[in-house]
């Protein structure tokens, strides 16, 4: 073969592989970022990616709410699947921005309990917020409840708690008596009035959990609302630290799809393929987070030691008040969040 043909053949092999690949289908996931992507991209991208023949791209945002808002408003939808918390996944739906997801082309979804969906959401993995203490200080007789953590005199010490309203109006109102079953909707001026008790006692209004983390691994404080994984890493290390998960707050983030997503159709196959109880089954052999199917306790991947450490799992959500995104994402829930910053600065 001559050198001129020899080329020919390799344009027309190099055309039929550059179509090959141009046809694949993929999707572009959007997550937190850090160790949390991290541990997804093991324990749920990658065995999806290989079930249905696709390629995951990844992009981060740790909140996405804004990204979301100028793709809408430009048109130019670049991402396709977002795990994101599911009042973001709402009202963007309600404002057209997130697509209504179509449940019949998403079989892994039927069992789910109807509060972990939405007509725009369905929920992907699962934390809590829970009350962490240091047992040093309080030995055989720890803070269990929010009433305890707000009873400064049969409990000394110093708290911190988030700086965000999410969790903190709904530990206010249990503190101050409400049922569990009764929180919703919120009684936002009784939260904010039980809240100004406990102001002078709260040492510091953290903002990441990595801040959270240090403040209990550094003995900052001597109690505080925070997130189950950052807990969970500082016992590992070896820092005195209790909590349980009784009357814990159960959030979940979702998976949502951009309405004008590029990869439509494959980002729906995504979603259900994520949603497979043997794929969530993996979350916690990577992070202390909870599959969001409750299916995926029952393939006998998760020992029952590692359940226990779960938030999700079933004797865990049982004792937890499930957080309500609706309420969070409606105008009442939007109104709080604005109150809450006037509340912290004054």
């Amino acid at each position: 073969m001559t050198y001129r043909l020899c080329m020919i053949a390799l344009s027309a092999s190099a055309a039929v592989f550059l179509a090959g690949t141009a046809s694949a289908e993929q999707i572009t996931f959007v997550s937190q970022g850090g160790a949390y992507q991290e541990a997804q991209t093991k324990a749920i991208l990658d065995p999806v990616a290989e079930l249905l023949g696709i390629t995951v791209n990844q992009d981060s945002s740790p909140d996405a709410w804004p990204v979301i808002k100028t793709q809408a408003a430009s048109g130019k939808i670049i991402w396709d699947v977002i795990d994101t918390p599911a009042k973001d996944c709402i009202r963007g739906g309600e404002q057209g921005m997130i697509a209504k997801l179509d449940f019949s082309k998403i079989p892994n979804a039927e069992k789910m309990p109807a509060a972990y969906k939405s007509p725009y959401s369905v929920a992907y993995e699962f934390y809590s917020s829970v009350l962490a203490y240091n047992k040093d200080k309080f030995g055989d007789n720890p803070p269990k409840t929010w009433a305890d953590f707000w009873d400064v005199k049969k409990f000394p010490g110093t708290r911190a708690l988030r700086n965000h309203p999410l969790a903190t109006l709904e530990a206010a109102l249990l503190a101050d008596g409400v049922p569990a079953d009764k929180l919703y909707p919120l009684d936002v001026d009784r939260a904010f009035k039980k809240l100004e008790e406990l102001k002078p006692h709260v040492s510091v209004w953290w903002t990441s959990g990595a801040q959270s983390a240090q403040l209990l691994a550094d003995g900052e404080v001597d109690m505080e609302m925070a997130w189950n994984g950052r807990v969970a890493a500082v016992v590992k290390e070896g820092a005195p630290i209790g909590y349980s998960f009784n009357q814990g707050f159960l959030q979940y983030t979702s998976l949502c799809i951009l309405n004008g997503a590029p990869n439509m159709q494959t980002a729906v196959k995504f979603v259900n393929a994520a949603l497979t109880p043997d794929i969530q089954a993996n979350f916690p052999a990577y992070i202390d987070y909870g599959p969001g199917n409750p299916e995926a306790y029952k393939t006998g991947k998760i020992s029952p030691e590692r359940a226990a450490e779960m938030p999700s799992s079933p004797e865990n959500a049982a004792i937890q008040v499930l957080v309500a995104d609706e309420w969070w994402s409606s105008p009442a829930g939007e109104d709080a969040q604005k109150r809450w910053a006037s509340f912290v600065q004054q």
